[in-house]
């Protein structure tokens, strides 16, 4: 739809000459939020001719207050882009056993243990639940004694004096296996997210601590270190990999004193700052607004080990992480000023004087600060104006309008770009960057295989706000170099759900249908695009069930719909079987965490508003086998054959090979 927002005019003498130049420059560009990012220092080009985002540290505090100082005068659009995490999954995403398992009392063994479902194998990552094969443990969000307000000294009831109330939350060791054993074995202060490792249990708490815990005897866990943030210090997003911790944290730029940034302080090593010449920032003029900061920690003491830090925005950036690198993405414009003088020297040459031409092209080369080029933008398009009569300004305004929207659809992917980051793991240093064009839906959206890494982006029409979108999945080599692309999947639709899965690809489109995509990346630089199919509703999760089948999970109407995917002929998809559930959302949709896949008995868990359900996919078919009902079902875990569901007030255990409980505990 073009923008019919009504811009003053300008009436002058008898020609009434209308203000077109800033209605259909500075109206359709400034306002839509391109920003001019063209920096003092030589930027090297991407193949399209847009700003290559590239990292540099900082050499100083004033350098730091300049690099605001300018991105403070910019117009922008819209943030960077934001922490996040997704995948690189193995054939039915589950992670494997822990090293030792357990065995239970009266000498039953623990063969079988599941997991957090996670992005990457072997990579875990923090949720609410979690079980070493005895034990869970379950992090709840708060807890009420009674009604608030409370009063501030212990409550006196019918001759028994009632704690105080609680609300903070706290931890729950249950102890789990066998299911006749059930009980809840201690509590620790505290909940957030939870990472386990060997004997010792961490818990990211809400209270913008992290406190490690000696859990060798369950019944009395012993804290062992803690790690107090700082006041302006949020935790983005946690790892776990080969027994260190990777924790990304988000500090809010001040912008009088943006450095030393203060992060925390630990038991064992005192206080973390980053000093000015620790932290990278954008070689391109982008929009930032927090200081990451990546940092290793020893999980046995506390300690930080490593850090790395950099500048980005606290509304969109994505993270990914992969055994080898973390990547860290930005989105930010193209140069509006070259994108005008490609205009104008191409397809709106005739509409504009030669004279305006080298005008343009002398701003677009000047060493000044890109806030000085609006204003010189502004004075040379308002003399032109000046210059022309009444008629020509409308025949102008109305041939610049149709002509630079076709421009805009050539050339889309100039206008809206992402960069990325790549830190290597092992030393956690930037070992590269590159960029794409349009933005990642999420972390899911990023995967590394065979030593390339493969997005999925969106690209919209930042410069005319129309509807106008187009999908890509770009591939790029170990340094981010471009070696090959999908193009214009879903044309005026956005991506709701992206899997890769070695050298396949899913993509989820959509806008009134559900257009499936099946990718062939087997050669990075010629992929492409081998099956579609085209369904009612969307999915937002897809997960792989066998080596040919995926199940999508998303919404058709107002209900979640469950569809399973025959991908075994890649250019011919199917959809074999759906199941519309009496609910209108599932936590799913939103959190990958809350599923559950059970590839042993051919069933999976996902939680409901009124419920939890467990459904079988055995002969492609999908089955409701259990579901448990009068709890607020979040997870689901396996030990054994026996499938724990677990609530905020409840757990129940059923019997897997006959789908019975055998036993709940109410908390």
């Amino acid at each position: 739809m073009e923008d019919t927002r009504s811009v003053p005019v300008t009436q002058k003498g008898n020609c009434g000459k209308c203000r077109f130049v800033w209605l259909v420059f500075l109206g359709l560009i400034i306002l839509y939020g391109l920003s001019i990012l063209v920096t003092k220092s030589k930027i090297p080009e991407t193949q399209s001719g847009s700003p290559k985002l590239e990292f540099k540290k900082f050499t100083s505090e004033n350098e730091f207050k300049g690099y605001l100082s300018v991105i403070s005068q910019q117009r922008y659009g819209g943030g960077i882009s934001g922490f996040g995490v997704r995948q690189a999954l193995t054939a039915d995403n589950e992670l494997g056993m822990s090293p030792a398992l357990p065995k239970a009392a009266g000498g039953v063994d623990v063969e079988r243990v599941s997991e957090t479902n996670v992005q990457v194998a072997g990579i875990d990552e923090p949720d609410i639940v979690k079980t070493d094969g005895k034990n869970i443990y379950l992090s709840s969000e708060f807890s009420f004694r009674y009604a608030l307000p409370a009063p501030p000294e212990p409550l006196i009831f019918e001759g028994k004096i009632v704690p105080p109330v609680s609300l903070n939350g706290e931890t729950r060791v249950i102890e789990a296996f066998p299911p006749a054993t059930l009980a809840v074995k201690n509590k620790l202060a505290g909940s957030g997210d939870l990472l386990l490792t060997k004997k010792l249990l961490v818990i990211l708490t809400r209270e913008n601590r992290i406190v490690g815990y000696d859990i060798s005897q369950p019944e009395a866990p012993q804290e062992k270190w803690t790690l107090n943030l700082e006041d302006n210090v949020q935790v983005t997003g946690a790892r776990l990999y080969h027994d260190k911790i990777y924790l990304v944290t988000s500090t809010q730029i001040n912008n009088g004193s943006p450095c030393p940034v203060h992060i925390m302080s630990s038991t064992y090593s005192g206080k973390l700052s980053i000093p000015c010449v620790g932290i990278y920032h954008p070689t391109v003029e982008v929009p930032v607004d927090v200081t990451y900061t990546v940092n290793v920690i020893n999980p046995t003491n506390g300690t930080v080990d490593k850090s790395v830090a950099f500048v980005g925005s606290g509304n969109e950036s994505v993270i990914y992480m992969s055994p080898q690198a973390i990547y860290v993405t930005y989105t930010y414009f193209g140069s509006r000023l070259d994108y005008l003088y490609g205009f104008f020297t191409t397809d709106g040459q005739k509409l504009v004087s030669t004279e305006v031409l080298e005008k343009l092209k002398t701003l677009k080369n000047l060493s000044i600060s890109d806030s000085a080029k609006e204003v010189e933008l502004e004075v040379i398009l308002e003399k032109y104006k000046n210059s022309l009569s009444s008629d020509e300004s409308l025949r102008i305004e109305n041939e610049i309008a149709n002509r630079l929207k076709d421009y805009t659809k050539l050339h889309l992917r100039d206008l809206e770009l992402t960069g990325i980051a790549k830190i290597g793991i092992e030393n956690l240093d930037l070992v590269a960057t590159g960029n794409v064009s349009g933005q990642p839906l999420n972390q899911y959206a990023l995967d590394e295989f065979a030593g390339h890494l493969r997005i999925a982006t969106t690209i919209t029409d930042s410069m005319l706000g129309t509807s106008e979108t187009v999908n890509d999945v770009t591939v790029l080599d170990n340094n981010l170099k471009p070696v090959g692309k999908v193009k214009d999947l879903g044309k005026g639709e956005r991506i709701y759900a992206v899997r890769f899965i070695e050298n396949t690809g899913f993509v989820v489109t959509f806008k009134q249908v559900d257009p499936f995509y099946v990718l062939d990346l087997g050669n990075p630089s010629d992929p492409k695009l081998v099956g579609e199919l085209k369904i009612p509703g969307y999915s937002a999760y897809l997960q792989q069930l066998t080596s040919n089948k995926i199940l999508g999970v998303g919404k058709e109407g107002q209900q979640v719909k469950l569809a399973v995917f025959d991908v075994g002929n890649p250019t011919n998809p199917l959809e074999v079987d759906k199941y519309l559930l009496d609910e209108n959302w599932t936590e799913l949709l939103q959190n990958q965490h809350a599923f559950l896949l059970d590839s042993k008995h051919q069933v999976f868990f996902l939680p409901g508003s009124k419920g939890g359900y467990i459904f079988s996919y055995q002969n492609d078919k999908l089955q409701l086998v259990k579901a448990v009902s009068e709890m607020r079902a979040r997870r689901a875990l396996y030990i054994n054959d026996y499938l724990y569901l677990v609530g905020d007030d409840k757990l129940v255990v059923v019997n897997e090979t006959d789908w019975q409980t055998v036993n709940q505990l109410i908390f």
